[in-house]
């Protein structure tokens, strides 16, 4: 049952990346508490799947396409007559290190990474601007990654084009909050999604150590304080709360969702592994 007066109810919000993962949980939150959801993505399967269970519309494009992302908002506002939010999620790509990094798969990282986002909010800015005449304020949340803040070992073009999603972030909030756009971002840590499964269970092939999907899971999480990979539903409540009114005051933040990770001091693990 949606609940009133929630910050989100009846508004028109537009997930890209919304057939798996946290796109999904971001289009199934908004929808639990009466938004009026699209989610767009490149896979019909996944997200026909994720619209019939929740409720939402879905919409077949590749948003780094500017005029395929021009359509996804125009379908938008055809069913519902407005956009107030957008959650630019869409992303992927970029395992390698630089020396191994072809140009094409350094085209393709940052097309999934940064492109998409970029060629999202150009076209739903008109929209939300009109949004924001009307209903007093819209919002664009950008899904980055804590790759956007550190990097990690072979993932040049993912730690590259998610770093430019900060950027595009404070950018975007400079020009457009004066017009009532709103533009903050996440940074997830290890979220159990399709993609990082696949990152799991590619690391058991390849570690003796671990074993399978779950041993994964344990090894990289072993130093977040929390101790675990959080689930897409947690993230997905970020999102929903930086897409809402209820974060009125924020514009060209960064919120950071990894267990804890980001506070831990690196050279002081040894001490604490060895009992020290």
């Amino acid at each position: 049952m949606a609940r009133q007066n929630n910050g989100v109810q009846d508004r028109v919000v537009l997930v890209t990346g919304g057939g798996t993962g946290i796109g999904a949980a971001v289009a199934e939150r908004y929808t639990e508490e009466g938004a009026h959801v699209v989610i767009v993505g490149r896979r019909e399967g996944p997200l026909r799947e994720v619209a019939d269970r929740i409720g939402a519309t879905a919409f077949v494009a590749d948003v780094a396409d500017g005029e395929a992302a021009a359509a996804a908002v125009a379908e938008a506002v055809r069913n519902f007559g407005r956009l107030d939010v957008l959650v630019a999620n869409a992303g992927g790509h970029g395992f390698a290190a630089v020396g191994e990094t072809s140009d094409a798969d350094w085209s393709a990282a940052m097309t999934a990474n940064l492109t998409t986002a970029f060629a999202m909010s150009r076209a739903a800015l008109p929209e939300l601007v009109a949004s924001a005449e009307t209903t007093g304020g819209s919002e664009i949340v950008i899904v980055s990654s804590l790759a956007g803040l550190f990097a990690g070992p072979s993932v040049a073009g993912y730690t590259v084009g998610k770093h430019a999603l900060i950027g595009l972030t404070r950018s975007l909030a400079r020009d457009y909050s004066r017009k009532g756009v709103r533009v903050n971002a996440v940074c997830p840590g290890w979220v159990r999604t399709p993609m990082a499964d696949a990152e799991m269970d590619e690391f058991a092939e390849h570690a003796p150590e671990i074993a399978d999907r779950e041993a994964g899971y344990a090894a990289v999480t072993r130093d977040v304080p929390l101790g675990r990979a959080a689930e897409p539903a947690e993230i997905a409540a970020i999102v929903r709360f930086l897409g809402s009114s209820e974060s009125s005051y924020m514009s060209g933040s960064v919120l950071v969702a990894d267990g804890g990770a980001h506070i831990v001091d690196l050279p002081t693990i040894a001490f604490e592994h060895a009992g020290m």
